[in-house]
């Protein structure tokens, strides 16, 4: 990503900022050739130094890898057993792909990342944690248990050019599986949940308990919840009345278990190819779907954006964390009652939180779980922690205020300069033309095919009231049309677009072909359709077409 004829940085600059005094450097952000290249500099020189310092590693999460920045987006996969995962990624790839398994017991009891490869091929996951161009290098920390299940399903796919997507072993209910993993699933979960660009929950329609795994899984995922979405799937098996409850109860045990003010979005539908067993809903099961493909579509170009946000929100964590390890420190005696004191901080850590919360003004929410720190605590060496290095903070609020400023123009410049990217391939470009494509043959679209102007069928009736208008020379004027068309309660803004697209020769009068076609794209608003931004061509009225020389 460098350009050869870079110049070599001076001797002076090329020192860590909190090496050097060179102030001016503070005024002046780097310079990056790429967003990725930016983001690995300024991870490794400014804030990788303050997460060694303070044991960030032991306690939240490992150090970041160059694969991190560079690898494609991912999409991660989250459900009880059996709610259609591995069908899932089947149907958004149109094929199947190594290690795939599908049935109704737990089938899938690994995680498998599948990725793009030239050749189809399963590679173990002790061998990916030793590949140092994929992501999962710091997964090794988990140990042989989760290892062996693990792997990586690698074919050619043109779906899997833009994205990666990770299965994981369905959740089980009860509390004897839970024991028997041999790893600890959430906080595999979370490793993964830090580093993916979208994550799925899905849901079962027909059997939509939370049990008690799903929901600590669902826990271990706060400050991340910008990036899930839920999916409930197999909404085909059931009645609308019965659809209607299920979704209803599906929010209500999502409210209790995700504290966000906000709505998650959830798609309700039948992700996979065979045919709807009841298909009244199969308008509603369509939007969905497109809606949630647009999401993911929409992953490629918003990847550099979301690895930047992830890098500010590891920054904000690693400066809390500081704060707690120095403050524990500074209390620690040097000589007598070490293991007394320990245990009264520990028990006390509740109030060091508070008191930081006040000192350094952090809001609450950027500090790590309480329970969860205090039981790490417990395994560590209070006395050997750092004492508060001012220098290694500045350097990270330095990259924060005027580093990050700087990538985000580079961000916002590399969108500007790529071809849109977007996910194709697989079921991404079943939808997209022809007939089948969402709307096709609805609302403005209606009468795309037929021989006939569409609005024929209609103009008998329109032309009634166009000839109570009292036309002049065959026309009307605005002001008596307006006084009929507001008659459809439409607000002006969009009678508005109604008269652009109905006026075609552009008169400020309307004559009864346009007449009958304002009336005709009145009826498409008024049946919840979109108006089109511009006439579509089987729209023009007949003696307005033009005559292919």
């Amino acid at each position: 990503t460098h350009s050869p004829s870079t110049p070599a940085a001076p001797p002076s600059l090329s020192l860590s900022p909190w090496l050097g005094t060179d102030d001016r450097r503070k005024k002046d952000p780097e310079v990056f050739q790429t967003v990725s290249e930016g983001l690995k500099k300024l991870y490794k020189t400014k804030l990788l130094p303050l997460e060694e310092s303070y044991k960030f590693h032991e306690f939240h999460s490992p150090a970041l890898e160059d694969a991190d920045f560079d690898n494609k987006p991912m999409v991660l996969l989250v459900g009880q057993y059996s709610t259609g995962k591995t069908s899932f990624i089947r149907y958004l790839l149109e094929q199947d792909f190594p290690g795939m398994r599908i049935g109704p017991e737990p089938t899938t009891d690994s995680f498998i990342a599948v990725m793009h490869g030239d050749t189809e091929g399963v590679i173990p996951g002790n061998a990916l944690v030793v590949d140092p161009k994929k992501p999962f290098r710091k997964l090794n920390a988990f140990g042989n248990a989760f290892l062996n299940r693990f792997v990586c399903a690698q074919l050619p796919n043109p779906v899997l050019e833009s994205i990666s997507v990770i299965d994981t072993p369905g959740i089980l209910s009860g509390e004897k599986q839970r024991i028997s993993r041999g790893y600890d699933f959430a906080a595999v979960l979370e490793w993964f949940a830090e580093r993916v660009d979208r994550i799925i929950l899905l849901f079962d329609a027909h059997k939509l308990d939370i049990s008690d795994e799903f929901s600590d899984v669902i826990k271990a995922l706060k400050n991340h919840e910008d990036k899930i979405r839920v999916v409930l799937n197999k909404a085909d098996q059931i009645e609308t009345q019965q659809l209607m409850r299920v979704y209803g109860a599906l929010m209500w045990s999502l409210g209790k278990i995700v504290n966000t003010p906000e709505v998650i979005r959830v798609y309700i539908g039948s992700f996979w190819s065979h045919p709807l067993l009841i298909p009244d809903n199969r308008k509603l099961f369509e939007a969905e779907e497109q809606d949630l493909f647009k999401d993911i579509q929409s992953l490629p170009r918003n990847a550099a954006l979301r690895k930047l946000n992830d890098l500010i929100k590891r920054a904000r964590l690693a400066k809390v964390h500081a704060y707690i390890i120095s403050a524990l420190k500074k209390e620690m005696p040097s000589v007598f009652g070490k293991e007394n004191k320990k245990k009264e901080l520990i028990g006390s850590l509740g109030d060091i939180y508070k008191r930081i919360e006040r000192e350094h003004q952090i809001s609450p929410g950027d500090f790590p779980n309480l329970k969860k720190m205090q039981d790490q605590l417990n395994s560590q060496d209070l006395n050997k922690f750092q004492p508060l290095k001012l220098k290694l903070l500045e350097a990270v609020d330095d990259m924060l205020s005027h580093d990050i400023a700087g990538l985000m123009v580079l961000v916002r410049q590399e969108e500007n300069q790529r071809p849109n990217p977007v996910v194709k391939g697989g079921a991404f470009d079943g939808t997209s033309d022809g007939p089948f494509g969402h709307g096709y043959g609805e609302g403005a679209g209606e009468g795309i095919d037929d021989a006939e102007w569409v609005v024929v069928r209609d103009k008998p009736a329109y032309d009634e009231i166009f000839y109570t208008l009292s036309p002049v020379n065959g026309k009307v004027t605005g002001a008596n049309a307006k006084r009929e068309m507001v008659k459809s309660k439409l607000p002006n803004t969009v009678l508005g677009k109604v008269w652009k697209l109905a006026d075609i020769d552009k008169d400020g009068m309307l004559d009864d072909e346009e007449f009958a076609l304002a009336n005709h794209l009145i009826k498409v608003k008024l049946e919840g359709h979109e108006l089109p931004s511009e006439l579509p061509a089987h729209l023009v009225p007949p003696s307005k077409r033009k005559i292919p020389e």
